[in-house]
């Protein structure tokens, strides 16, 4: 079996080169024994850096490391929903890799990764490390809270959800339902409306100021962080600040214009955002991106 070994995985991650199979099982082992300890909303403590959506773009994130600091000295809270091609299991494995324990350091709570069968075949020659990815995906946490008063998760509110405690009780070790709770905190969106109303997504569902404030109130938060949503400036305040929209992937689709950001919130409860814009290396890789600027743009962003 190969040994536990993050800094050289890390080493290995940061010039774009993909783990061993070998290594990828063990890894995978490690932080899925880790997740099995873990509450559906694993408590953080400050200072720490809550990033959105990254959406498989590899260089990115190494920028997004690069502005916020490599772990360990900095912690993170990854509220990605899905990891996408050309480079899915780069990210894959460098944000397992920067996960709960060790170097594996900081979990990604609320998230939904996605890794193609086809690439791992194409990659490792078999399916063996897409079913020991998806064995981690299905126990990662569905959100985080820090220091008792922030709540960040992947997409937002469900109408099936008052209480934090209603969320914990969750069974999170299966794929993401087609409707429902787990559901909704995946999927839903905050927007324009009274209460509740039905999302164009088909999945979640839209809700307001009132619904943000009563659940804030009722759990005591003082600010929900989510992502899900592309967001041109790469944050975005609603509900007199009651909720923020974090988005992590600069240019998303190596098109899009938009910048990116990571907000730290500090010992004191202060917050911060940097904002920033694509990594300088994805000059050199535009011929890998051309797969990414063709069809339409999906509208689940």
């Amino acid at each position: 079996m190969a040994a536990f070994d993050p800094d050289k995985w890390l080493a290995q991650l940061m010039e774009c080169q993909h783990l061993p199979e070998a290594d990828m099982k063990v890894l995978c082992e490690r932080v899925r024994s880790i997740l099995l300890e873990e509450s559906n909303i694993q408590p953080v403590s400050s200072p720490v850096t809550i990033c959105g959506d990254i959406h498989g773009q590899f260089w990115d994130l190494l920028e997004l490391l690069r502005k916020g600091g490599m772990v360990p000295e900095t912690s993170y809270i990854f509220m990605a929903r899905r990891l996408r091609r050309p480079w899915t299991l780069q990210p894959g494995d460098r944000l397992i890799t920067a996960g709960p324990e060790g170097k594996v350091r900081a979990p990604s709570p609320s998230s939904y990764l996605y890794v193609e069968i086809d690439e791992c075949q194409q990659k490792y020659g078999s399916a063996l490390v897409w079913k020991a990815c998806c064995s981690v995906f299905d126990y990662l946490n569905l959100a985080a809270i820090i220091d008792g008063e922030t709540l960040c998760v992947h997409g937002g509110l469900s109408p099936d959800i008052r209480t934090l405690d209603q969320i914990r009780v969750l069974s999170r070790a299966q794929e993401i339902p087609h409707e429902g709770a787990f559901c909704d905190l995946m999927w839903s969106d905050p927007d324009d409306v009274e209460n509740w109303a039905v999302s164009p997504r088909g999945a979640g569902w839209l809700f307001g100021g009132s619904v943000t404030r009563e659940f804030n109130h009722v759990n005591s938060l003082r600010l929900i962080a989510r992502a899900h949503q592309l967001v041109q400036e790469g944050y975005k305040y609603m509900f007199d600040e009651q909720l923020v929209t974090v988005w992590s992937a600069p240019n998303y689709c190596y098109r899009c214009g938009n910048m990116a950001s990571i907000l730290t919130i500090r010992e004191d409860g202060e917050r911060s955002f940097t904002v920033y814009d694509a990594a300088p290396e994805n000059e050199r890789d535009k011929g890998m991106q051309r797969t990414r600027k063709t069809g339409n743009m999906p509208y689940f962003v």
